[in-house]
């Protein structure tokens, strides 16, 4: 096809571009010889379309990255700003390389008076660590923990605790050291401000576990009285009828040791109802004698219980310190609560009969104070032997009739000072001491919840040989 049409006709320019403007194509003196020419240029134009596309993109790359490389450094300006530790970092030779605000302020000196000055001239004569220690820890690539430094400031000596690591560059190759430290009087402010909060909780941690200990001997004592009440009322009762029995026989006596006839004798037989009494005199006698055995039972009890050797250990039966817990602390707050009590006689364990018992109390106070206010009160407790891959065991479960334990505290219930009770009503220690005492009797305590509702609380101790 001829192009003699297109021979004298210009080049059109290329959009977009930003030199296709500044140039255009040579005329060929022939046709083919043109669109050889056309297709050059063509080539070399989009060529150097991609070029400065490239060299935009890569523009753009580097204006953004200067942006992060400009936070970073502002970063970490405003970091050591904001430092209140002193931060000297030196080259491998002592040089010092970059401070902070805080060293600016310690030595009283701008930065760009303290760079490329040696580490020495920074340092105290009488610091405890000289430049040369931190060269010769460089050269072993180690770190400096808790050394004390003594700076040289325009205030004087200032002793400061110093940290350093080594600097390494991009390669890891050890390039300098990095020392930051911290008056010491700052950190023996901070270990005196520790010390005394430390002290502070020891003695409210005192005064809880004193609290607990007034709270269990405060429910001890309200058992005890409550159970003592009963058998001494009723040796008070029959006392008081006994008194008035003397009274008549006295009185009978008298007109039988004044001679009086037989006739007056019956009629103040009558009269003072002598017969009566004689009859009466026995049975008020032997209430009289079994109130006070019951005493004397109570008050045995309470001395074994509260006995405190411990390293004794003796054979003892679950049976009775499950029923005088119950019967001192249940009985005596809750006296309409149903109690089952299924601990056959003759369950036998070995340990301190006295720390049981203080268990025992504990697992039925909680039990007793979960079902405060509820409608349905039960209060059920077991026992069995049972044998085991490590011997032979005893258990005694304690169930109640309440909310029981919630999941999610499972397992803290035993924590120390842990409690869901009301503020003053718990201190949080009853379990943890319960779980303390069953772990010196080589047994354990155990919590979970009944199918039915309500918390089952496990006490297991090793059964007698």
């Amino acid at each position: 096809m001829p192009m003699s049409g297109r021979k004298d006709t210009p080049r059109e320019q290329l959009p977009d571009s930003p030199l296709a403007g500044a140039l255009s194509l040579p005329r060929a003196g022939s046709d083919f010889g043109a669109i050889d020419a056309d297709e050059a240029w063509i080539a070399v134009i989009r060529k150097m379309d991609e070029t400065y596309a490239e060299l935009v993109r890569q523009q753009v790359e580097l204006e953004a990255k200067n942006t992060a490389l400009e936070e970073a450094q502002g970063f970490i300006a405003g970091l050591l700003g904001s430092m209140t530790d002193v931060l000297v970092a030196c080259d491998l030779s002592g040089r010092v390389e970059q401070v902070n605000l805080a060293a600016e302020r310690a030595f009283g000196l701008r930065a760009d008076a303290l760079l490329g000055r040696p580490l020495s001239d920074l340092l105290d004569p009488s610091s405890e660590t000289t430049a040369a220690d931190v060269l010769a820890t460089v050269a072993r690539r180690q770190r400096i923990a808790d050394r004390e430094f003594t700076l040289a400031t325009p205030d004087g000596p200032l002793a400061i605790a110093v940290n350093g690591a080594l600097r390494f560059d991009p390669r890891g190759r050890a390039v300098g050291i990095v020392l930051v430290g911290r008056p010491i009087g700052e950190l023996r402010a901070a270990y005196g401000a520790l010390a005394k909060a430390h002290e502070h909780l020891k003695r409210t941690q005192q005064q809880l576990v004193h609290a607990e200990k007034m709270a269990s001997l405060g429910r001890l004592v309200a058992g005890v009285a409550h159970e003592l009440n009963n058998p001494i009322s009723f040796v008070y009762g029959n006392a008081h009828a006994m008194k008035r029995y003397a009274e008549r026989l006295i009185a009978y006596l008298d007109q039988v040791h004044a001679g009086a006839d037989a006739a007056a004798l019956a009629k103040a037989r009558g009269e003072l109802r002598i017969d009566r009494a004689l009859s009466d005199i026995p049975a008020t006698l032997s209430g009289m004698l079994e109130g006070a055995e019951r005493v004397r039972d109570i008050v045995a009890d309470l001395r074994r219980f509260s006995s405190d050797r411990r390293e004794a250990r003796e054979v003892f039966d679950l049976a009775g310190v499950v029923r005088s817990a119950v019967d001192w602390v249940a009985k005596s707050q809750m006296p309409d609560l149903p109690i089952t009590v299924a601990v056959p006689e003759g369950l036998e364990a070995v340990g301190h009969p006295g720390h049981i018992h203080q268990v025992m109390m504990n697992l039925v106070q909680n039990a007793v104070d979960a079902m405060e206010g509820r409608a349905d009160r039960r209060l059920e407790i077991t026992g069995a032997r049972f044998e085991t891959p490590d011997g032979l065991q005893v258990a005694v479960r304690v169930r109640d009739t309440g909310p029981g334990i919630h999941d999610a505290l499972m397992d803290r219930i035993f924590d120390p000072f842990f409690t869901t009770k009301p503020v003053g009503k718990g201190t949080g220690l009853g379990l943890s001491i319960c779980y303390r005492i069953a772990e010196e009797h080589e047994g354990r305590l155990e919590a979970a919840n009944h199918p039915e509702g309500g918390a089952i609380l496990s006490l297991v101790l090793p059964a007698a040989p």
